[in-house]
């Protein structure tokens, strides 16, 4: 890359830079402190497998399920059938294996614009609403938005987040199940184990172009450098999560689009929660919704909106189990 190319680079990560922090002060005058638990009227059901409407659980009751699976998807009508026949394909397995063990997928359409949600219940159809579950989201909120709406409706002891291209191994749930373990004992019950693709940056980082892998280790210093230190892989949309511990993170989360997980974590290491990260078998898949240079100005300035709204007492966390 010539000198030019580099100073062209350099300016138009200082120009993103400054936006950043101009829409971090208009959004920082205008924020609430407590985080939005919301949804809409016809958002209290889901459709069965007969298309008629049930009322939702919540996390607040007791947890019936062993493990919830819970699959953000926004306009996935073709990324989805392959994540949920390799997703319901294990379970299945491991249901016959040890009968004892139980499950359910969580769908949660974010407003999509195409027939994710159909495609969805055709799962709901073949395994039954007891296993799979859709619940179509009136309006787009985000990723966050749509993983925060499963995790409150969810039965499991145990909460998984999985990225609708299935771009994580199933089968690596295994992985997170075995290092979960190994935090025990567990105060209050809670621990994260996080899926990482950081032993793959490397490789990664030689397929990407200059500019884009200079996002990218921006992206990474903001994180470490405002939010969070002990975690490399802060983005990989596979973790696991015990009831207690997604109660009281989603409980207190405010960022509902790309950064969400970074704040999760923030609130996690707040609370003294033990997490722990765990490298994961990962495959780039066709489709992203992250727009490379867009997507990370806003997760730039979200970043540095949970600093500085957390560091101004705007923004205050609340241990939802003392105060329950």
């Amino acid at each position: 890359m010539g000198p030019f190319l580099e100073q062209l680079a350099v300016l138009v990560v200082a120009a993103a830079a400054a936006a950043l922090i101009l829409l971090s002060f208009v959004a920082f005058l205008s924020t609430t402190k407590i985080p939005d638990i919301y949804w809409q009227k016809e958002e209290n059901f889901f459709l069965n497998s007969s298309g008629k409407k049930e009322t939702l659980p919540t996390i607040h009751d007791s947890p019936t399920k062993q493990l919830s699976i819970v699959v953000p998807s926004y306009n996935e009508e073709k990324r989805l059938p392959l994540m949920m026949d390799e997703a319901l394909g294990y379970l299945e397995m491991r249901q016959k294996q040890d009968p004892s063990f139980t499950y359910e997928v969580i769908v949660v359409d974010d407003g999509s614009k195409d027939q994710t949600s159909q495609i969805a219940l055709n799962y709901c159809q073949k395994y039954g609403n007891d296993n799979v579950r859709v619940i179509t989201l009136a309006k787009n909120r985000g990723k966050g938005g749509a993983v925060k709406m499963g995790v409150f409706t969810s039965r499991g002891r145990k909460i998984l987040m999985a990225d609708a291209d299935g771009a994580t191994k199933f089968a690596d749930l295994e992985k997170l199940e075995k290092e979960l373990g190994n935090l025990q004992p567990w105060p209050d019950q809670m621990a994260i184990a996080c899926g990482s693709r950081a032993h793959l940056e490397k490789e990664s980082i030689a397929q990407r172009s200059y500019f884009r892998t200079l996002l990218m280790h921006g992206f990474h210093f903001l994180v470490w450098f405002l939010c969070v230190k002990e975690i490399r892989d802060t983005q990989c949309g596979f973790k696991l999560l015990t009831r207690e511990a997604a109660l009281l993170t989603f409980a207190n989360l405010h960022i509902e689009r790309w950064a969400f997980d970074v704040e999760l974590l923030y609130i996690a290491q707040f609370f003294k929660i033990p997490i722990a990260e765990v490298a994961v078998n990962w495959t780039e898949i066709e489709g992203s919704k992250l727009v490379p240079f867009w997507s990370w100005l806003q997760m730039g300035k979200d970043l540095l909106l949970i600093r500085l709204r957390y560091l101004t007492g705007i923004w205050k966390l609340v241990n939802t189990q003392k105060k329950n």
